[in-house]
């Protein structure tokens, strides 16, 4: 992927950490320039309390090969995307690549918790940051995406559309939130075919995020430790796995065969042949579904 995206311009809205982070670091190391936006910098803290930045995210872009810009965004209030895009178009007058990554909800979710046991305010709030924030941001930056073709527009999400379709995931609110986005890039693929650009969802597997590995107690080079905890987590994958991913629809000039589809860092490994950090190819949804769900022995051979 070396140099593949050079001269592209890239939006990675939700690039903090993890798969955000990932994303950035892997379009940069293909050559791209690439913004990376959200609300924790060196001087302001986000409700997460987390140490990673957007600076750091953008250092490491710069790092890998790109160039990495960060800017302090909150993707809730349109001035300041509107402001953003207006940057990138004094900037760059271009862009190629934007990933909606913005999240924010996990210590909103009451998992096992029906709606109305569910805090009302806490769900509401999850699909603000989920869903409100896309559409805000796809508002802004498709029209200037748009006039050029080919570009890309990556709706992060949490499961492929398959597998949400046939399973509840534990939360009223996170169900929502997930599938709404899969649901935007289907319906944004329909406005954005006429333009000569594509629009996919795109989900992680089991991802060993700077949080999750802070829930198990590990670092990136002890994670297997944390397979004694929960045995299943021998299928997970680094946020790279999933920027690896970005990386080769972004330099497939046949992208648009993918057009409003649900896609999954996995299976798109098989297809493009790349591999995660450590050499493997995790393929996690489908040992969720044979393995995980049926409930199996946590055995990884085969679908890594």
């Amino acid at each position: 992927m070396t140099a593949a995206l050079s001269g592209k311009i890239a939006l990675v809205a939700g690039g903090t950490r993890g798969a955000g982070r990932g994303i950035a670091v892997e379009l940069g190391a293909a050559g791209a320039t690439v913004y990376v936006t959200g609300r924790t910098t060196r001087a302001t803290q986000s409700e997460y309390g987390r140490p990673e930045t957007i600076e750091e995210t953008a250092e490491m872009v710069t790092a890998a090969g790109g160039e990495g810009i960060a800017v302090c965004v909150d993707h809730t209030v349109p001035a300041e995307v509107e402001a953003l895009i207006g940057r990138i178009r004094h900037e760059q007058d271009r862009l190629d690549i934007l990933v909606n990554d913005i999240w924010g909800g996990e210590h909103l979710t009451e998992w096992n918790k029906p709606v109305w046991e569910h805090s009302l305010d806490k769900g509401l709030r999850m699909l603000r940051l989920a869903i409100d924030t896309h559409l805000i941001t796809a508002h802004f930056a498709l029209a200037l995406m748009i006039e050029r073709p080919g570009g890309l527009l990556v709706e992060l999400t949490d499961g492929t559309a398959e597998y949400n379709a046939a399973h509840y995931r534990l939360c009223p609110y996170y169900d929502l939130a997930k599938t709404g986005a899969i649901r935007m890039a289907w319906a944004h693929a329909k406005d954005l075919a006429l333009h000569g650009a594509t629009s996919v969802a795109l989900t992680p597997g089991w991802m060993r995020s700077e949080m999750m590995l802070d829930i198990f107690s590990v670092t990136e080079e002890n994670w297997r430790d944390a397979t004694s905890v929960q045995p299943h987590f021998v299928i997970s994958e680094t946020p790279r796995f999933t920027g690896r991913a970005v990386a080769a629809l972004a330099a497939d000039p046949e992208r648009a065969r993918w057009n409003g589809q649900s896609l999954s860092s996995g299976g798109l490994a098989k297809v493009y042949g790349f591999d995660d950090v450590d050499g493997s190819r995790p393929d996690c949804w489908r040992y969720m579904d044979e393995v995980m769900d049926m409930g199996k022995a946590p055995d990884a051979t085969g679908y890594r």
